[in-house]
């Protein structure tokens, strides 16, 4: 196979199609939008990208179809520098799309389109065990079917290798698939729906941080929990942090969510600490919601270092919030 990647990504890989609007549509209304955008996509290609970008040694495991969407994005990758020939071309199925609208406010509606990475099977996950193996930290997200995931985390948890899952969007994915994560990387609605937060109890970051930090050993081995424009809060055994977001103004929020995991990740590989490595995420989430678009959006790493230097310092490892 060559030289093993630092970190590997099995997940989604869809072309968007993105129109952009003043305002989203009432049930039954239409209205024209200002702008329109066809790009890469998927929640697996998304955050390959941004773990390329941030500098990792990357790639993708990922299936699109025989068509001109599958030949855009593996056109795409390329284009970005991102190795395609874990990528497979399935006979049958077509590349996953999603349709996005972006309202002038910043936020999104999102359809997904599965496609191709719904043949993403336990047996393709099977025919991966050697890059698996040979990997620093293997990357899944929740845009896959539930047996993929299962059989990803038992190979990895196998091969002793560092598992990290965004459980995003939220699926029923077993117990003992959340409990090797590390980090278990989910939104506030996530959190909720995997039981961090039971009682959504949960509006502040402090309130988030203390819940993370109790889910550790319990749910997950270590836990982040992203909190949009608040920042995010993470957990392991070795303490619990929070990092908030930098005030910006928000010009497509589309994606950012991978930029942060995408990120996250790839400083995790180089060896940073949970804490270090999402204040880094953090920064790349705050670019990343400042331009339009998806994978275009993610800053490069030098940008995402300097605006993590300039960012609320985290505390020391072990403290715990009052």
């Amino acid at each position: 196979m060559g030289e093993h990647p630092r970190v590997v990504v099995v997940g989604s890989l869809n072309v968007d199609s993105t129109s952009y609007v003043a305002d989203f549509p009432a049930p039954g209304e239409t209205v024209l939008s200002h702008g329109f955008q066809v790009a890469l996509g998927g929640k697996g290609a998304n955050q390959a990208v941004a773990a390329h970008v941030a500098g990792a040694a990357v790639e993708l495991v990922a299936q699109v179809g025989r068509d001109a969407a599958g030949e855009f994005a593996l056109g795409t990758l390329e284009h970005f520098g991102l190795p395609t020939r874990s990528i497979t071309r399935h006979p049958d199925a077509p590349t996953g799309v999603a349709q996005i609208t972006v309202a002038d406010s910043g936020e999104n509606t999102i359809v997904v389109t599965s496609g191709a990475n719904s043949a993403i099977t336990p047996a393709a996950i099977d025919a991966e065990r050697e890059r698996i193996a040979g990997a620093a930290l293997v990357l899944t997200q929740g845009e896959l079917p539930v047996a993929a995931i299962d059989r990803l985390a038992m190979r990895a948890a196998e091969a002793r290798v560092r598992f990290v899952l965004n459980l995003a969007p939220f699926s029923s994915v077993s117990a003992e698939t959340v409990a090797v994560a590390d980090p278990l990387v989910v939104n506030e609605h996530e959190a909720r729906a995997v039981g961090i937060d039971p009682d959504a109890s949960a509006s502040t970051p402090e309130a988030w941080e203390r819940l993370a930090a109790a889910a550790v050993g319990r749910i997950a081995r270590s836990v982040i929990v992203t909190l949009g424009s608040a920042g995010a809060v993470a957990a392991s055994e070795r303490g619990s942090w929070a990092v908030p977001a930098p005030q910006v103004t928000a010009v497509d929020t589309t994606g950012a969510g991978d930029g942060f995991t995408g990120a996250l990740v790839a400083f995790l590989a180089e060896g940073l600490p949970l804490e270090d490595a999402l204040r880094v995420a953090v920064a790349a989430a705050s670019l990343a919601v400042q331009a339009r678009g998806t994978v275009d959006s993610y800053a490069s790493r030098d940008a995402v270092l300097a605006a993590a230097a300039t960012a609320t310092p985290v505390r020391e490892p072990g403290e715990r919030p009052a």
